[in-house]
């Protein structure tokens, strides 16, 4: 093997265990152990889901802040919004202001639930003077239609009688008008992209109430309601607004967020995996290798579906880079991914033990498990 081997490692996080910088270290202190001539480059990863914040912050070597925000409840939780190394790109997951794991199973009740803080981390972003916006939508406790964020942001949302609507979803109904004279001015010079991994439209059978609604709390008889009400809301959106985003892919996503974020900010939404490639400068730097590393907590046939292994595979395999995958678990159907671009998965636990301590100590086995992989290719 030569000596000047420059290796691109490119994992996502391993939930519960560590963060992909983390991982990336971890990877990079085995692979010296064995080699200390070979040069790691860190590019942590993530899938528009979970840890896309810290992952890009990480990256560029931005800064994450905190900032006391509206909770899906309306109670106040400490959230965070990170900005990246340039200074000009505001970056943001909404389950941090309006995540599900925010409200206790007992109070979940999508009627009342509402996406105001994820305006405020919106607004905060703005304070920064950011040109563009990079907003995960995964894991909402809400189904409101973004209709709180338009309210953090100046909007206002009116009944017949000029009277601001509540939070949640169960007050879409009363919609009569939509005032946008005070809504943030600074949101037409900003472009705003979303991670967005599911097509889903805004009502209907495959739409936010009935897809999504049960996991937060909705009964049969409440997604009926979210459901109509969200259909009223988009009906005075195409009226008022002349967009219409009622059959657009991905509008229902978050509980319909999708949907107010294309009419109200004019967001576009992409695939998560796709937006992390491009503002992690991937791309350059695997051209740039001689191989790949990537991995992630669990790697089994689901990972052929836009997860972060893949997509750090296809740009692997664009230039011919050959791609090795770590993960804590390997499961069925694995083979499929070898002719996607990954050569060679590892699994690295060294042994039985107890999710406990397979999490506690994956950092470790991370890195005992790089130095394994280099000393056999030390052999060849």
């Amino acid at each position: 093997m030569k000596k000047d081997l420059v290796i691109v490692l490119a994992p996502d996080s391993f939930k519960e265990s560590m963060t992909a910088k983390e991982a990336c270290e971890a990877m990079e202190r085995g692979i010296k152990k064995v080699d200390s001539n070979i040069s790691c480059v860190h590019v942590p990863m993530a899938d528009g889901g979970e840890g896309t914040m810290q992952s890009l912050v990480d990256g560029t070597n931005g800064k994450i802040y905190s900032l006391k925000v509206v909770g899906p409840l309306g109670n106040e939780v400490e959230s965070q919004y990170g900005i990246l190394g340039d200074g000009e790109i505001g970056v943001l997951e909404m389950a941090n202001a309006s995540g599900i794991h925010l409200v206790p199973l007992e109070q979940r009740n999508p009627l009342i639930t509402t996406t105001y803080g994820t305006g405020q981390l919106i607004k905060a972003c703005l304070d920064h003077g950011v040109k563009k916006l990079l907003i995960g939508i995964g894991g909402s406790a809400t189904n409101d239609g973004g209709a709180g964020v338009v309210q953090a942001l100046g909007g206002r949302l009116l009944d017949k009688q000029g009277k601001e609507l509540g939070f949640g979803g169960g007050e879409l109904r009363k919609l009569n008008s939509i005032d946008l004279t005070n809504f943030d001015s600074r949101l037409k010079e900003v472009v705003i992209e979303v991670a967005c991994d599911v097509n889903n439209p805004l009502c209907g059978e495959r739409g936010a109430s009935n897809v999504y609604g049960p996991q937060k709390g909705a009964t049969k008889e409440m997604i009926g309601i979210l459901d109509d009400n969200l259909k009223h809301y988009a009906d005075i959106i195409k009226k008022q607004l002349g967009k219409d985003v009622l059959d657009e892919p991905g509008a229902g996503a978050a509980g319909g967020l999708g949907a107010g974020l294309m009419a109200f900010l004019n967001g576009t939404l992409k695939k998560g995996i796709e937006m992390v490639i491009e503002y992690s400068g991937l791309e350059e730097k695997v051209k740039n290798a001689d191989m790949v590393w990537t991995g992630e907590g669990s790697i089994d046939f689901q990972t052929q579906y836009g997860k972060t292994p893949l997509g750090v595979a296809t740009i692997a395999k664009k230039y011919n880079k050959p791609v090795i995958a770590l993960a804590g678990r390997v499961g069925e159907g694995t083979d499929v991914l070898y002719n996607m671009g990954i050569n060679s998965i590892f699994g690295i636990m060294r042994g039985v033990a107890s999710l406990e301590e397979a999490l506690t100590k994956g950092q470790e086995n991370i890195e005992k498990t790089s130095g394994n992989i280099i000393r056999l290719m030390n052999l060849l």
